[in-house]
């Protein structure tokens, strides 16, 4: 398998004609912000564009985008925006790009451009849009795009198949091959076919699943499952799930029904994707089931079912704020509360420490640990299996996973006989060119993080979130020491002030002559061009290393130093 070392980084060389280039901006080596650019004579073609949610590494991160700055010179450029499905994954990054050229057109199914225009209306934009359907063809600039239906676990998603003068593309986006889907819309593999005798040079495939042995469950084995569970419940019922999961709504509106239960759906996200679901007919609401959240008081608890977001252990999500008892439903012993999702690698220790606030509270918990409350909605390597078969692809460059999944993807194309070397695994930026059918590895882009923090885009650094960190893991010491520049005497100070270290302020009193020494020093004859910079050095490096052998610490050092 060709694989890309970004320890040897290289630039990649100027494009030739009718060459196409494929540039990953997310979503290889992590699950989510995904993000492929494609570009041929000039034009751009961006399919996808999501979030990553943060993990505890990422203090005070509300969202991880791809790194479009590589498109920032080139926004001009771009001749469309492709979106596979409406998953944040891939559209939570849309309104980022978009508010630096509003008018990219964005194309993708009904469902999905009905999300993405309520996402862009709250950010106030306007897009331009183009509603598609599996089986439409769409000439955009030097790009020839034609649509296939797959199942997901959101409706109306699609794969995309790229026709350009250099060779094609087919791009999965997530997928699955439910052979019993809810809504009846299966993968279409005999287009899938249809384009492996067309021909496809470079098969860009779902990875997530690909160490899954075998086929992933039907969605419709969920629906008796979560029906028996609200059955046996003697109390409410929490069900938590992906504020976009159409499917897993429909299935708790009908066990509820079932049980003579009324549903309520809370979370800004999750009622307006629900609306929008109801309104273009993607959810069937059974008449009177649904009740206003203001009116949750009036229900006795064995006749209700709340419907929240929250199952990835969000912090602000409506089910971490009812473990952690400062939401407006207070959760108490002897209610059910139901995790309809699977954990997205990186939110374990998230999910579990809710699941444990639960239970803490009383609740009694179902998880996908303990009963079969969710299916995945991406293809196990059984289903991939099939995929290169029937496609036979001439190139394969595994994405939508971590570096492990994408591994193993690439280890299923060799078992189908795609060529050892006809096998990419990429990383975020890796450069792939393709000409005349032919892929290849040609250089690496610089490829990072940018955060969303609050109403920042982009000015949170690595440095930053390491600061956070040492913050709220160290502690915090500050040292405030006035200094008479003539006299080479200390004025006032040293003054330290601890927050986080635990210990009593009283145990500095043993370094303060240490710093006053260290800065009169510095201060006498030799030291008179000292800088008030190279001051506040030589304090931190006194503190630090006094704090590191008696306290056994590495708290953040502020020093100011203040001329008299």
């Amino acid at each position: 398998m060709t694989r890309w070392n970004t320890a040897d980084l290289v630039k990649p060389p100027a494009l030739a004609k009718d060459t196409l280039r494929v540039t990953p901006l997310g979503g290889l080596g992590e699950v989510g912000r995904n993000m492929t650019v494609f570009e041929i004579n000039g034009q751009l073609l961006v399919v996808d564009c999501g979030v990553l949610f943060p993990e505890e590494t990422q203090p005070g991160v509300d969202l991880i985008l791809p790194d479009i700055n590589y498109l920032r010179d080139r926004l001009d450029d771009i001749v469309a925006i492709v979106l596979t499905h409406g998953h944040e994954d891939h559209i939570g990054a849309v309104p980022y790009l978009l508010k630096r050229r509003p008018d990219i057109p964005i194309l993708g199914s009904q469902l999905t451009l009905a999300l993405i225009e309520a996402k862009l209306q709250e950010h106030r934009i306007k897009p331009f849009t183009m509603a598609v359907r599996e089986g439409q063809v769409e000439k955009l600039g030097e790009f020839e795009c034609e649509f296939v239906a797959v199942n997901h676990s959101i409706p109306d998603a699609l794969a995309v198949f790229l026709r350009t003068k250099a060779g094609t593309v087919l791009h999965t986006g997530d997928f699955k091959m439910d052979q019993l889907p809810l809504d009846g819309r299966i993968t279409d593999l005999r287009h899938f076919a249809r384009l492996g005798e067309e021909g496809v040079d470079l098969f860009l495939t779902d990875s997530t699943n690909a160490e899954v042995p075998g086929f992933i469950a039907s969605e419709k084995a969920i629906g008796p499952v979560l029906t028996d569970v609200v059955s046996r419940a003697k109390q409410r019922v929490i069900v938590a799930s992906f504020s976009s999961h159409v499917h897993r709504v429909q299935q708790v509106l009908d066990a509820a029904v079932a049980n003579g239960r009324k549903v309520v759906l809370m979370g800004r996200s999750m009622i307006r994707n629900m609306t929008i679901a109801e309104k273009l007919g993607y959810l069937d609401v059974p008449p009177n089931v649904l009740v206003d959240q203001k009116k949750v008081g009036d229900y006795p608890d064995d006749k209700l079912v709340i419907m929240c977001t929250g199952s990835q252990g969000e912090p602000m999500a409506a089910l971490s704020r009812m473990a952690n008892g400062d939401h407006k439903v207070q959760v108490n012993e002897g209610d059910t509360v139901i995790l309809a999702s699977s954990l997205i690698p990186g939110n374990e220790n998230s999910v579990f420490r809710v699941i444990n606030g639960l239970m803490r509270l009383g609740a009694h918990v179902v998880h996908k640990g303990n009963a079969k409350v969710h299916v995945s909605g991406h293809a196990g390597a059984g289903e991939l299996l099939y995929c290169y078969n029937i496609v036979e692809p001439e190139y394969v460059m595994p994405v939508h996973g971590e570096v492990r999944h994408l591994i193993a993807n690439g280890d299923l194309a060799k078992e189908t006989g795609v060529p050892e070397d006809h096998v990419i695994l990429a990383e975020n930026g890796t450069v792939v060119d393709m000409h005349n059918g032919a892929s290849k590895i040609t250089g690496q882009v610089e490829c990072g993080f940018i955060y969303v923090d609050g109403s920042s885009v982009g000015e949170i650094t690595e440095a930053d979130l390491k600061d956070r960190m040492t913050l709220g893991e160290e502690g915090f010491i500050s040292v405030v020491t006035v200094v008479n520049r003539d006299t080479g005497k200390i004025v006032s100070g040293p003054d330290i002030h601890a927050r986080g270290v635990a210990e009593e302020d009283k145990v500095f009193n043993e370094i303060r002559p240490k710093i006053a020494a260290a800065l009169e020093e510095a201060l006498g004859e030799s030291g008179k061009n000292h800088t008030s910079h190279q001051l506040q050095q030589i304090v931190r490096r006194t503190v630090g290393s006094w704090v590191s052998r008696k306290l056994r610490r590495k708290p953040m050092i502020v020093p100011v130093v203040v001329e008299a």
